[in-house]
């Protein structure tokens, strides 16, 4: 090799030994894992048929017509066509490339190789490097540019978060080249990268951290790997300046500021502070992701490995919204913390990573995807007597649909794990193992969790140190494992790594057992919920509390159809335990024939009683079901039951009573609402979000049956003396002077609605906040179209 090119290589030689040093363990590439037979592998190929279900011209179509080029086929409508348009087709090159990483499929593989051929087209009519759908993306993007911008929560410059768009497509792109081998997709994302140098090139950092406010994605991450991937530092200091430092610092500090925030918007941040510290050293943005990851996964989050409620992160000493309300944990959370997860188990090599990997893992998005038909989940209730809905293969495009189809393509990535002559086993599902540096494969082959163990087969010969996880849900000393039949002395406790070190021959057998238990789980805030765990698997029991009913499990294509809009059960008709001893586990006994399914006689009051059953969450679909179960004594049954029922008959009357509402400052059901905007700001306020404006700002509400009587509103006594205006469809509704002697430091305000303007508005109403001279509309807390 010549000086000349060595020393062109040089940035690339040293980023790679300092990404070596920094990083203790390394995951297998995905090609060299195949999944063998498993809920896992069922759930593979239920989403590669559905991925290959979607129709790339469709998905295509917002590229090619932001090119100035005619689609081949329209786009699919819902968020596709509606603001968010391309962020899909992001997420399915994503998902082709870790499927032809994980299968080998060649028809997936012909798809991805169309799908980025189609985008190169796009991106060459550009002319300058840019790939988007967002609708108009160019004007906004011209104004950013020259400093012209304005940005909320979920929108810069009226556009629907356009960086947490364009990421999708960044890291479409990465993963094309990083698992599907296409060298165009690698030069695509560096043309792509250098777009978004020129577009930034002139804001000031203040700028830069202003334009953060609005969702973003994990921009900081793809630029980040932009640098791994040429050695050029000017990508790793854009990434820099995408890192917000609203929620970098607190995090440096030890500080939880999480309460109020929209939870996905800051886990890519995270990801993005712990891929830029891999790859510069940089010891306080690691500690800040430490921080982050502890501070979720100990302290905001379920049992199913979920955490959030409509989005948001609520108070981590009060968990009743997460009983109260329908929106529960969002997928695409746990997807993101389990890339989070990975990422600190690679520095670390510490098992609590693996732990919680495998509890998300089986228990949320498992259970995510509909067996057979496929389809996923948006929001998981834990809510008793709730159930899921689940997207269509040509109608719902939401983000959980994006990080779905990714989920399920890439089951092999974490199983396995090295590290020089360490072999870490993390996760127990059947799988082959090519480890192609020590020339052996190893094959893991079980029934688990059906059956407490796993057994591993070399092939080949080597020395090196076999690393089992000891999981947390094993009791010290009950771990047993056996080298061809030989047992084995164990050191390791419950959260720790059984390690194995000799010279391996063909042939070779580690039979491991892995004693399960069934154990009560509270609910983080120590409130009187638990759920019921074998092993890491959740157990949960469908429910039937309306015979008659026919609930839709399948979301149609509205904005809104992710929620889940059956009738809300009252609490108090909930199935409970009762029993006089809180530890009543001795009541647990399995089904015979039924593998991970059990019954707990005369401890179940209420639903089906003691023929109850509790199965694995991840099998329970298209029903009702209780996650969490309410305890008590049989004393206190009754007076718990009118409690329930006492703080639920208001707010139930009132959502029976309630057609549209909006919850302000909160981003979907914002967006879901066609939030419109000038000089509009959000915020929270005693764990409230409101949302103001020095001009005006806007919702769209449905009134479909024409029945909207009152429009019902929600301020703050903070706000006393503010005057503004309230139109609906442009008429004046009502001049509102918010007083300043109110009792309340939160109360409600009713406005009827004239007969004469519903009878124009076809069941379509804009209500719009428009602020008097020298005052701001708002704050509004809360917006209700009332019958």
């Amino acid at each position: 090799m010549t000086l000349k090119r060595i020393a062109a290589l040089l940035p690339q030689l040293l980023l790679a030994f300092g990404s070596a040093s920094a990083n203790a363990a390394e995951l297998f590439p995905l090609r060299d894992v195949r999944l063998g037979p498993s809920p896992f592998l069922d759930a593979q190929a239920t989403d590669l048929h559905y991925l290959m279900a979607m129709e790339p011209d469709r998905l295509l179509a917002p590229f090619l017509r932001e090119a100035g080029m005619e689609p081949k086929k329209p786009s699919y409508g819902n968020w596709e066509s509606t603001g968010l348009d391309g962020h899909m087709g992001g997420h399915y090159l994503s998902a082709l490339a870790l499927m032809v990483a994980s299968t080998g499929d060649a028809g997936v593989k012909e798809r991805l190789d169309y799908f980025v051929a189609e985008l190169k087209r796009a991106q060459q009519a550009n002319g300058d490097g840019y790939l988007g759908g967002i609708p108009g993306g160019r004007a906004a993007w011209r104004d950013v540019a020259a400093g012209e911008l304005h940005a909320d929560n979920f929108s810069v410059n009226g556009k629907w978060v356009p960086w947490y768009n364009l990421h999708k497509i960044y890291a479409g792109l990465r993963d094309a080249y990083r698992y599907g081998g296409s060298e165009d997709a690698r030069t695509m994302l560096i043309a792509l990268s250098d777009w978004a140098l020129r577009l930034t090139g002139h804001l000031s950092d203040e700028q830069m951290q202003s334009m953060l406010k609005s969702e973003h994605g994990g921009m900081n991450e793809v630029l980040a790997d932009v640098y791994q991937m040429t050695g050029e530092r000017k990508y790793l200091d854009l990434a820099l300046k995408f890192s917000h430092q609203a929620l970098l610092q607190p995090l440096e500090k030890g500080e939880d500021r999480l309460t109020g925030l929209h939870a996905n918007t800051q886990i890519p941040k995270v990801i993005g502070f712990k891929r830029i510290a891999d790859l510069s050293g940089n010891r306080d943005m690691e500690r800040a992701a430490e921080f982050f990851w502890q501070t979720v996964v100990e302290h905001r989050t379920v049992a199913i490995g979920g955490n959030s409620v409509k989005e948001h992160f609520h108070d981590d000493k009060d968990f009743s919204p997460m009983i109260n309300e329908v929106e529960g944990p969002e997928t695409c959370n746990t997807y993101n913390m389990l890339k989070l997860s990975e990422m600190l188990f690679v520095s670390s090599e510490k098992s609590q990573y693996a732990d919680y990997y495998e509890r998300a893992l089986y228990n949320h998005i498992l259970g995510s995807q509909r067996p057979g038909t496929g389809g996923f989940v948006y929001f998981t209730p834990m809510r008793p007597n709730q159930y899921r809905v689940y997207s269509q293969v040509d109608q719902a495009m939401w983000c959980c649909v994006g990080s779905g189809i990714e989920s399920h393509a890439k089951y092999g990535e974490f199983i396995y794990a090295h590290d020089g002559d360490a072999l870490f086993v993390n996760l127990f599902i059947p799988s082959t193992l090519q480890w192609r540096e020590k020339g052996v494969q190893l094959t893991q082959t079980n029934r688990f969790p059906d059956q407490a163990g796993t057994r591993i087969t070399v092939e080949g010969d080597a020395r090196f140190t076999m690393k089992i996880r000891y999981p947390a849900w094993v009791a010290a000393g009950k771990l047993a494992v056996r080298v061809n039949g030989r047992l084995v002395k164990i050191v390791a406790k419950p959260g720790e790594y059984v390690a194995i070190d000799r010279a391996w021959r063909r042939g070779d057998r580690v039979d491991v057992n892995l004693p399960m238990t069934t154990r009560l789980e509270q609910m983080p805030d120590k409130s009187n919920y638990y759920a019921v765990l074998h092993g890491p698997i959740v157990l949960a029991a469908k429910t039937n509390p309306f015979p008659a009913e026919r609930l839709n499990f399948l979301a149609d294509d509205s904005r809104m159809g992710h929620i889940a809009s059956g009738q809300v059960c009252p609490l108090e008709s909930a199935p409970t335990f009762v029993s006089d001893r809180k530890d009543f586990m001795r009541r647990f006994r399995p089904v015979k024939g039924k593998p991970l399914t059990f019954t707990a006689p005369g401890l179940v009051q209420g639903g089906a009683g003691s023929s109850t059953e509790f199965i694995p969450f991840f099998r329970l679909h298209d029903s009702r079901y209780v996650v969490y179960w309410q305890q008590s004594t049989p004393g206190d049954f009754a007076r718990m039951r009118a409690e329930n029922a006492a703080k639920e008959a208001e707010r139930l009357a009132l959502d029976a009573q309630t057609i549209d509402q909006v919850a302000p400052g909160e981003q979907q059901p914002e967006s879901d609402h066609f939030f419109k905007g000038e000089g509009a700001e959000v915020g929270v306020n005693g764990g409230r979000h409101w949302r103001h404006a020095t001009g005006w700002f806007s919702y769209r509400l449905n009134d479909p049956k024409q029945e909207a009587r009152v429009l019902r509103l929600t301020f703050a006594r903070v706000d006393g003396g503010r005057r503004f205006d309230i139109l609906v469809n442009g008429a004046l509704l009502a001049e509102i002077a918010l007083p300043t002697d109110v009792a309340d430091e939160f109360y409600t305000r009713d406005y009827a609605l004239p007969a004469s303007l519903m009878q124009s508005a076809s069941g379509k109403l804009e209500v719009r906040f428009v602020a008097k001279k020298d005052s701001v509309a708002g704050g509004l807390y809360g917006l209700r179209l009332l019958r």
